[in-house]
């Protein structure tokens, strides 16, 4: 039994997100169906996490067993051609037997991108956040530094959240400004549900002044989701990179 771990890149827009789902257009349902038709088994297709409806992916990773001999350099080339253009496995790498796409991870980085041109993008109109007003970068970064360490995210995540814990711990937390679009970037060992779309919709607040950059610390130790701001739409969110 061979372990193949796969690096996946994919346009969340037209999908009800990551997970198999009766009757509704998901990713892992995709790509499962694509593998069984290339080695004849019933895959079960194991990802670093879930992404929700409308949420993109440069560097989703996800691993499944198979007693396939296909090569390995073969299996992207195989997919792809069953798979929409939408979904691109960029890598196929043969791992240990012990590897968990979920269980395995150290860190995820997510992307969060806001355009604040006047008209926004025609183009790009399903992967940003199209928001045409200033924002203070300098506070959003001061704002931004709070939410690094480990802390207890339970302002930050959407009811219905299913993890019984709500600590977790951000790495990095940077807010980055390029010509007409800001990004912001959170690398942790885990996220709640909503939780990035959250921070970066409280950030947002911080950029037109409605929250001081210092008022963060005391929203994280509150506890209470009304205190942060709004969730920000789905199509701005991206998955950048999973790391082991």
């Amino acid at each position: 039994m061979r372990n193949i771990k796969l690096i996946i890149e994919y346009d969340g827009k037209s999908f009800n997100g990551w997970q198999k789902q009766p009757n509704k257009l998901n990713i892992q349902g995709e790509i499962e169906k694509a593998i069984g038709e290339i080695t004849g088994e019933e895959i079960d297709l194991i990802a670093s996490g879930r992404t929700d409806a409308g949420v993109h992916s440069l560097g989703q990773t996800a691993n499944f067993k198979t007693n396939s001999n296909i090569p390995i350099e073969k299996f992207p080339i195989a997919i792809n051609s069953k798979l929409k253009k939408s979904i691109v496995v960029k890598s196929a790498e043969e791992v240990d037997e012990r590897f968990h796409s979920r269980y395995s991870v150290k860190s995820k980085k997510y992307r969060y991108t806001i355009n604040i041109s006047q008209y926004g993008s025609a183009i790009y109109r399903d992967m940003e956040y199209h928001f045409p007003f200033n924002l203070d970068v300098q506070k959003m970064q001061e704002g931004a530094k709070y939410f690094e360490g480990e802390h207890d995210f339970k302002a930050f995540k959407a009811s219905g959240t299913s993890s019984k814990s709500s600590v977790r711990t951000i790495f990095k937390a940077e807010v980055i400004k390029n010509e007409d679009r800001i990004y912001i970037e959170l690398t942790g060992n885990g996220f709640l549900y909503n939780m990035v779309r959250i921070i970066s919709g409280t950030l947002v607040d911080v950029g037109i002044g409605k929250i001081k950059p210092e008022e963060i610390k005391d929203i994280i130790e509150s506890k209470e989701r009304i205190r942060a701001g709004k969730t920000l739409p789905a199509r701005g969110l991206c998955l950048v990179e999973v790391k082991y």
